[in-house]
């Protein structure tokens, strides 16, 4: 009795104290290991990797490509192929498999954390006060402390949304539902629409507005709205879930402001995602948050507390995992190998859309580009094509290309894809983006032909 009275009095300081163990805060503890040889100490509750490594980015893209390569199996007669008979999918043996890697890139951090000299703490953290956390009765703290907690996917607030999954149950489902409402009109929920409706099941898709994507450049967004509905996408707009049944034959029923939609094996709601602050008593660092609970930040991911800082899904902007180990990898080198100025560049930051077809995007869309300079100040140059991979295809997709530019130096302030390739194409321009490349510069610039990318280059 004595002894854990002991150990629960006990409390341990560090010179930077993480809670997180997702992208953002395992990139900031183990850089910060680099530098003088800081005390280190990470605490996270779950599976380390956060959102990304287990229900995100990594086992959606595998999920994008199963779901590509059956898209590639509609055009493969045209190629030559004797393709008469459609291949049996078997979900629950890629479930596997994707769950096996994810499980190996869990060790792998791990191994990582420790290899660099990182103390990992498995536990949930609370805040007593601006630098200290208690875990399990063992208190933390820090001289610096960092806030990488992220998020979780929102809740639709309706009766029956017990029968509804999210984004992450979506991951733990053990077969292909053969039909399936998905509610939500953002990136995650054209994701996971595109990635089962290509699988084989019969997806409706709920939206409040007349097209996905709101946030995005207006041509980008109007044409994946399309390319939705003629990739066999029952589309409802204008729409919202009121409540959702559970019919007698184990079946779901979805009520919407337009319209029962009835037969659901599996109803999925991503329609956005809140920060974990309340998760972790936030509130008694004292630090300011906005009325979502998001923790308010500087450029140099300062909070309003003293060596106190946040990075990732936490801050509410930018929900992107490079932006979350860029913006803690720049704080480490701040804190701790004294570069005073070290800091994440939010104003060029490139990013993709896992739908089919896959969106690149990077700076401004249109309408901000008007806002910031004046219509009569910036130039758009666009075209809207069939990529030559659909050349001899029955089955066709389009794709288009966006440019924004500023006058009179047409320095390229949007761009803005759709189409097959346009998730890799995207890297490549973004480091020209971010060097400040004009359209002259992607005019002098010889064309690789034939391929997706040389429109860019020869666009007029």
């Amino acid at each position: 009795m004595i002894f854990r009275q002991f150990i629960r009095k006990m409390s341990h300081h560090f010179d930077y104290l993480v809670i997180g163990g997702g992208s953002g805060g395992i990139a900031s503890a183990r850089r910060a290991r680099e530098f003088g040889n800081p005390s280190v100490c990470l605490i996270e509750n779950s599976r380390l990797g956060g959102t990304c490594v287990n229900v995100g980015c990594v086992p959606k893209k595998i999920m994008y490509t199963a779901a590509s390569l059956a898209e590639d199996f509609q055009i493969m007669p045209s190629y030559g192929f004797d393709a008469e008979k459609p291949p049996v999918y078997n979900w629950q043996r890629l479930k596997e498999s994707r769950d096996a890697y994810v499980l190996r890139l869990n060790g792998i951090y791990a191994n990582m954390l420790d290899k660099s000299g990182v103390k990992y703490v498995k536990g949930s953290a609370k805040f007593v006060s601006s630098h200290e956390v208690d875990v399990d009765g063992v208190k933390y703290s820090g001289k610096h402390v960092l806030i990488a907690i992220g998020g979780r996917p929102s809740k639709l607030g309706v009766p029956g949304e017990e029968y509804v999954i999210n984004s992450d149950g979506f991951f733990d489902l053990e077969e292909l539902p053969k039909k399936c409402c998905v509610v939500g009109a953002g990136y995650i929920a054209v994701e996971l629409a595109g990635v089962l409706s290509a699988l084989g099941s019969e997806v409706t898709l709920v939206i409040r507005h007349d097209r996905v994507l709101r946030t995005f450049d207006n041509t980008i967004s109007s044409l994946l709205t399309e390319f939705l509905v003629e990739n066999g996408i029952k589309l409802v707009k204008h729409s919202g879930i009121q409540s959702v049944e559970k019919t007698d034959d184990g079946l779901f029923t979805v009520n919407s402001k337009t319209g029962p939609i009835t037969g659901q094996n599996v109803v999925l709601q991503a329609i956005g995602r809140v920060p974990n602050t309340d998760l972790t008593n936030v509130a008694a660092t004292g630090a300011d948050m906005d009325k979502g609970g998001h923790i308010i930040v500087d450029e140099f991911q300062n909070t309003s507390v003293k060596n106190l800082y946040a990075v990732g899904d936490v801050g509410g902007k930018f929900l992107l995992t490079p932006v979350a180990i860029k913006a803690g990898r720049k704080l480490a080198h701040r804190l701790f190998n004294g570069e005073t100025n070290a800091r994440c560049d939010y104003s060029c930051v490139p990013t993709v859309v896992f739908s089919h077809p896959p969106i690149g995007t990077c700076g401004l869309t249109e309408d901000e580009a008007k806002k910031k300079y004046g219509e009569e100040n910036i130039k758009v140059y666009g075209s809207t094509y069939t990529p030559m991979h659909y050349a001899v295809c029955t089955h066709k997709q389009r794709a288009a290309n966006k440019l924004i530019v500023t006058l009179p130096d047409e320095k390229v302030v949007g761009l803005h894809l759709i189409g097959i390739s346009s998730d890799e194409i995207m890297q490549g321009f973004a480091v020209a983006m971010s060097m400040g490349a004009t359209k002259k510069q992607f005019d002098e610039t010889i064309a690789i032909h034939p391929t997706v990318g040389e429109d860019l280059v020869t666009m007029r």
